[in-house]
């Protein structure tokens, strides 16, 4: 005979993977978010509508030419906007961890200030402070929910409660120094967009024909630190790759994200070296700030992952984690 309470276990579940999947649906838009922006500025729509909230004193412009791109990138965040809401709204009522009640309320102040930031851009006609922000937030929203995606999944009860996988604590910080070598090219490449250096250094791999270019400018030092950013982003991400490799290569949780990360850092490459190449071609530049995103989401999984394993609780004789249970 079925346990009493089965009905109730497998509805929470069922809620569980329901608030999982939307988490990932509102990580996934985000990710389109951030791209739709990248077109804005690649095509240099930044001001095709010049008045905020509405487009033209209307909420549906004529849709020609970078209105397109700028009042799509507007609809798109309002979109975002409506699932983080949702998002928030559901977690808090059907969560029980604090922390992660808190990481909802979070996004959903994010989101709103990110408009409040995106409408100061258009009306005090893209300051560069005030643009940078806006990307750079972007990318911490972006970073919320992926948090809230991860942390909802039943991988997090289910694959990090076999004690058996904790993992050495020096992965997490390796992981995390990862995570901040990506945050701090990617605020590198925002302020280069955003100040018109993309393309003050026009030849690649070499600088001017040389490994150190002359820093006689602003803008060339700014496009040369993101290259050295690169090199120190990818000894991170390859350091990582080694690490699992070498000690949780059998470990699929741990290993699809550190090789995701891996693949995304030489599309990443490519794309950079493409955008020079082309001299800024719409497409691969705005290619290269999505697989920024896209690498910075890959490592912040695998940091939240191996904190979960090195933080899991030693095992206690005769007691064993009930199912559907979430832990703190």
């Amino acid at each position: 005979m079925p346990h009493a309470n089965s009905s109730v276990g497998h509805g929470r579940g069922y809620a569980i993977v329901g608030l999982h999947g939307f988490a990932l649906l509102t990580a996934g838009a985000t990710f389109v978010l951030i791209f739709v922006g990248g077109l804005v500025t690649s095509t240099g729509s930044g001001l095709a509508v010049p008045d905020w909230p509405l487009s033209f004193g209307r909420v549906f412009p004529p849709m020609v030419g970078g209105v397109l791109y700028e009042h799509g990138h507007r609809l798109t965040a309002a979109f975002v906007g409506l699932l983080t809401t949702v998002l928030a709204v559901w977690i808090w009522v059907r969560e029980r961890r604090a922390w992660v009640r808190g990481l909802g309320v979070g996004a959903l102040f994010a989101i709103l200030l990110q408009g409040l930031l995106g409408g100061l851009t258009v009306l005090y006609l893209l300051p560069t402070p005030v643009s940078v922000a806006h990307a750079l937030l972007a990318q911490v929203f972006f970073c919320l929910t992926v948090t809230l995606a991860v942390v909802t999944g039943p991988g997090w009860v289910r694959q990090a409660g076999l004690s058996a996988r904790r993992v050495h604590p020096g992965l997490p910080t390796l992981c995390a120094l990862t995570v901040g070598a990506i945050f701090g090219q990617l605020i590198l490449g925002a302020v280069m967009r955003h100040t018109g250096a993309g393309l003050a250094i026009p030849d690649f791999p070499l600088a001017f024909g040389r490994l150190l270019p002359p820093l006689d400018s602003e803008a060339v030092l700014i496009h040369f630190l993101h290259r050295v950013g690169a090199v120190v982003v990818t000894a991170c991400v390859g350091g990582t790759l080694a690490w699992i490799l070498a000690r949780h290569r059998r470990d699929a949780w741990l290993l699809r994200p550190a090789l995701a990360a891996a693949g995304l850092l030489l599309a990443q490459l490519a794309l950079g070296a493409l955008t020079i190449w082309t001299q800024e071609a719409v497409l691969p530049t705005t290619a290269h700030v999505a697989g920024g995103a896209g690498m910075l989401a890959a490592s912040l999984t695998l940091t939240l992952r191996a904190v979960r394993l090195s933080a899991w609780p030693k095992p206690v004789a005769g007691r064993e984690l009930v199912r559907g249970q979430v832990p703190a």
